[in-house]
Formats: structure tokens, C-alpha cells, sequence
């Protein structure tokens, strides 16, 4: 299937056809979207200032943990949400540069993300280790990564 016949599909989509007919239904999918957005930043964000060290309390052992929970919880509803709201205007988003500045942040956050966990510095760090210099570089590239992520997803309505 080519690019813009997968474009079609998903605008024909019936989840997507739902979306267009009712404004209620588009209201709860878009809220879970921002609510999914609301626990990713509250909770990484922190996160990520204790892990650079700009916050020194409480230990990363302490609420590490529950922090990243939370915050891939908002990852998976932010994503579902996300695209579903996306297959309404499927050929729109792709025409969006700040659609597609905020999809590559994305990539870029799940990977920073991914790299960290499969490194063992996370691991190390949440079990009570001392944070080291890749983890913090790791903690400053997701606090701009996720807040870029937030601006482009700001910007997506304004061109």
C-alpha cells in the first residue's frame, strides 16, 4: 500500500469516520490525549530535574520508580489517543511541518528513553546508585525532548 493510499485507509478508518461525526466522542479522545500529555510531563519532568540535579530531595530510589511508571502510562495513552485523533486528518498531519517536527521529537524522546533503560544506568540509579554523567545527559536530553515535543504539538494548530 502506498503512502497515500495508507493515508486514505486510515481517514476511512471507522474509529476515524466515529471521530469526524461526533464532537463528544472527539472531546473524550482529545482529552485523553492531553491527559496523557498532563502524566508524561508531570511526571518525567521532575523526574528528569532530580536526575541532573537541579532538585537534590527525595532519593531517585524513592520515587524513580513510580515516576517512570507513570510517565510511560501517559506515553502509552498519549500515543493511542494521538493517533487516533491523527487518522481524522491523516493527510493534514502529514502536511504539517510542526506535525512532523513533533514526531521526530517524539522518536527521539522514546529512544533517549529506551537507550537509558537498555544501557543499566537507570536501573543502577533507581536501586539506589549514584547518578552518573550518562544518566544526566540522558535526564537533559528528555526534559528538552519532551518539552519540544509539547511546543510542536502547540505549533501543529497554528500552521
Amino acid at each position: 500500500m502506498s503512502g497515500p493510499d495508507l493515508l486514505q485507509w486510515l481517514a476511512g478508518w471507522p474509529g476515524a469516520v466515529f471521530l469526524r461525526r461526533s464532537s463528544v466522542a472527539y472531546l473524550f479522545v482529545n482529552a485523553a490525549h492531553i491527559l496523557g500529555i498532563g502524566l508524561i510531563l508531570g511526571a518525567i519532568l521532575p523526574l528528569d530535574l532530580r536526575l541532573m540535579g537541579l532538585v537534590r530531595s527525595p532519593p531517585v530510589a524513592a520515587v524513580g520508580p513510580f515516576l517512570s511508571r507513570a510517565a510511560a502510562c501517559g506515553v502509552v495513552l498519549a500515543v493511542l489517543s494521538g493517533f487516533w485523533l491523527f487518522t481524522v486528518r491523516p493527510a493534514a498531519y502529514i502536511a504539517n511541518q510542526a506535525f512532523l517536527i513533533k514526531i521526530a521529537l517524539l522518536a527521539a524522546a522514546i529512544a533517549n528513553l529506551g537507550f537509558l533503560h537498555m544501557s543499566g544506568a537507570w536501573h543502577a540509579v533507581a536501586s539506589g546508585a549514584p547518578v552518573g554523567g550518562v544518566v544526566r545527559l540522558c535526564a537533559f536530553l528528555s526534559f528538552s525532548l519532551w518539552l519540544g515535543a509539547l511546543l510542536a504539538g502547540r505549533w501543529i494548530g497554528f500552521l
